[in-house]
């Protein structure tokens, strides 16, 4: 199968710095604005690998995310977005990246050429076939990722893949592989930019479906979320005026004593 890696194919605009800054923003834009109609052509791709996540979850498996770099960055976000927002352990969904915590913030030189890190890395949260893998990696050429999905494979593990080539070495090793072709970046081979872009509107539908699918969303409120600041607590509240009818002291009363909005909810509802 022909592989091309046009996520490193020379930019189509030249000459970046003799432009002026509205220049800039307008052309950046223009880029930014292909990245949802490549999301739209990979739906059917990205539906089946949501169902398979749905699937393992459900029967009490986990999610793990594993990428380097901005990709592996990209993951970890969004896996911690999870308890917050969905009110899921941390252990449900795990964000994995090559050279380990540090290289969240600073790079690690040379992490993500290993062939053998990331399937110790994945050992190291007891990985089984009741979990799912997704491997993370613009170009579909990361060694740490594919080697990581490869041992999956071999250890009947569910593996899925977010990449930005076509036919890529990853794409290949994935048994669910989501490809999401942007095309060439604003400046040549910054995969941070539609690439990037790209990734995080596709986790942003694995975990918001899979949480709905498993039950997390009432109607369309995040009646589990933590109430870990004032601004959610008062959203907590407002949910509960309007579920429910009540007056604001009522609902504040309400959400203090159970500690959650779906459990205020339903206690109130069963006149406990």
């Amino acid at each position: 199968m022909n592989f091309t890696k046009t996520t490193e194919t020379d930019s189509k605009y030249n000459h970046l710095e003799k432009m002026s800054v509205n220049e800039l923003l307008t052309n950046i834009n223009t880029e930014d604005k292909t990245v949802p109609l490549a999301v739209e052509k990979a739906l059917p791709q990205i539906e089946t690998l949501i169902t398979q996540v749905i699937s393992k979850l459900k029967d009490g498996g986990r999610l793990f995310y594993i990428g380097a770099g901005t990709s592996g960055r990209l993951g970890i976000v969004d896996a911690s977005e999870c308890p917050p927002t969905f009110g899921v352990p941390h252990e449900l969904v795990v964000g994995l990246i090559a050279g380990g915590d540090i290289a969240i913030r600073k790079a690690v030189e040379f992490a993500e050429d290993s062939t053998t890190l990331g399937w110790e890395d994945l050992q190291s949260h007891n990985i089984s076939n009741k979990d799912v893998v997704i491997g993370i990696a613009a170009s579909g050429t990361t060694p740490y990722v594919i080697s990581a999905l490869e041992h999956c494979n071999t250890n009947n593990i569910i593996t899925g893949c977010i990449t930005c080539n076509h036919n890529s070495p990853l794409s290949l090793t994935a048994q669910y592989p989501i490809e999401v072709i942007v095309g060439p970046e604003f400046v040549t081979g910054s995969s941070r930019m539609k690439a990037g872009t790209a990734q995080k509107l596709v986790l942003n539908m694995i975990t918001t479906a899979t949480m709905i699918q498993l039950g997390r969303i009432k109607g369309n409120k995040m009646v589990d979320m933590q109430l870990s600041n004032n601004k959610l607590v008062d959203r907590g509240v407002k949910m509960l005026m309007s579920e429910l009818n009540i007056n604001r002291q009522d609902a504040e009363k309400l959400l203090e004593e159970n500690k959650n909005v779906r459990t205020a909810i339903e206690n109130y509802t069963n006149g406990n």
